[in-house]
């Protein structure tokens, strides 16, 4: 009998006959009230928002040249400064830094290094600082053979002992993104080591090449997305140049703000304001208006239209005191067949304004939205009541134009 089975059997002396070793290494993992765990502990914040923990995997996701770099390079930056734009860091001591950058050459990685974290780094901290390079280890990995590069990175991590971890991109860890088992096994493999190593890894992957998801991109991110505590997404809107980042699901902090920067003319990162929504030229083809549910379509005699914001929140809350901001989400773009997310954003928006919906917080910081309870009348207020009658030289303010919205 090898020494494995003894210290078995010498484990099960004195238990039940119910117990056996397979039972034994599951009660290592029961969780109670009084479970003692390390406490969560956040690398940054966003908006004041908690964000990055450790122990756990974030994911980055967004269309090709879409920001995704210039995010990561401002995280990097982060780990040695207090703030970068709306980032702040959490933590007193500066953080070590591993980035993995498998997509690009060793002279795009190099040119990011010296032209825009050292140049972004010194512009916050003022003055010619140096750079503390010995907090970053960069390692391009392109030119490594494919099977070597999830063991390098693996041996990365148990060696130098970063706080943040920086996978760009994690679909060259794998030789076909749509393998499920090659997929679990590696998001497997990295949340034991975030856990192991108590750091937070980001996984960069692209996003769904077609159609309204913005979710990354096959197998591989469907696994991600399941196990990931953060999902955020970042956007390139033309032809303005601006960049848009967004968090798009959470365990715990929702972020519901959305970053807005573009860059300067000394190639840094500064925030703007969200870009304005010019209004279509009569003869486009983008003046059509969206194929929406019609029941919740309100038109007016001079052609323009808007969503009827009372019906359309007043059903999808129908059931409900409360909804998270993700849930009434789902429910209004189902019921409106409201396909983009600006459009909703105009219409919750709206809601909120005209004193229609009320948004807080529950105990454990997730936005939550309930209906106002309104005046009591003979008949429900209708959407002239609750935004004014429009005007046909000047509609209200509470019209959805198309202009608004595409």
């Amino acid at each position: 009998m090898n020494s494995e089975l003894i210290t078995e059997e010498l484990a099960l002396a004195g238990k039940t006959s119910g117990w056996s070793p397979v039972l034994l290494e599951l009660e290592k993992n029961r969780i109670t009230s009084t479970t003692e765990l390390p406490p969560m502990e956040f690398l940054f914040s966003v908006f004041n928002e908690p964000c990055f923990p450790r122990r756990e995997l974030v994911a980055f996701t967004g269309r090709a040249k879409s920001g995704k770099t210039f995010v990561m390079s401002m995280l990097m930056v982060l780990c040695s400064v207090s703030e970068v734009l709306s980032f702040r860091r959490l933590t007193e001591e500066r953080l070590r830094l591993l980035w993995y950058d498998t997509e690009q050459s060793d002279n795009s990685t190099q040119d990011i290094l010296r032209n825009r974290i050292i140049p972004l780094y010194r512009k916050l901290e003022g003055g010619d600082e140096t750079f503390p390079e010995e907090m970053y280890d960069i390692f391009n990995v392109r030119n490594v053979d494919r099977d070597k590069r999830e063991e390098y990175l693996l041996a990365a991590i148990e060696y130098y002992h970063p706080d943040l971890v920086i996978i760009d991109g994690i679909r060259d860890l794998v030789g076909d993104i749509n393998d499920g088992t090659v997929a679990q096994e590696l998001i497997e493999k990295l949340m034991k080591a975030s856990q192991k190593h108590e750091c937070c890894i980001v996984c960069v992957l692209h996003q769904n090449k077609s159609g309204d998801s913005r979710d990354p991109r096959g197998w591989l991110g469907t696994e991600l997305l399941n196990k990931a505590f953060d999902v955020f997404a970042t956007e390139k809107l033309m032809p303005q140049r601006i960049f848009k980042l967004e968090q798009l699901y959470t365990r715990k902090y929702d972020i519901e703000q959305q970053l807005w920067f573009e860059v300067g003319d000394d190639g840094l990162p500064v925030v703007c304001d969200a870009p304005p929504l010019a209004a279509c030229p009569d003869d486009s083809e983008d003046n059509v208006r969206p194929a929406l549910n019609d029941d919740y379509v309100i038109h007016h005699p001079d052609g323009s239209w808007e969503m009827d914001i009372v019906k359309l929140f007043t059903n999808a809350m129908m059931g409900y005191e409360k909804l998270t901001g993700e849930a009434l989400r789902y429910r209004v773009k189902l019921l409106g067949k409201i396909a983009t997310n600006n459009l909703y954003r105009n219409c919750l928006d709206k809601a909120i304004k005209s004193g229609l919906l009320d948004k807080d917080r529950d105990q454990n910081r997730h936005v939550i939205y309930s209906l106002k309870t309104l005046k009591q009348k003979s008949k429900e207020p209708t959407q002239t009541e609750l935004f004014g009658k429009p005007d046909d030289a000047a509609p209200s303010e509470a019209h959805t134009h198309i202009g608004d919205i595409l």
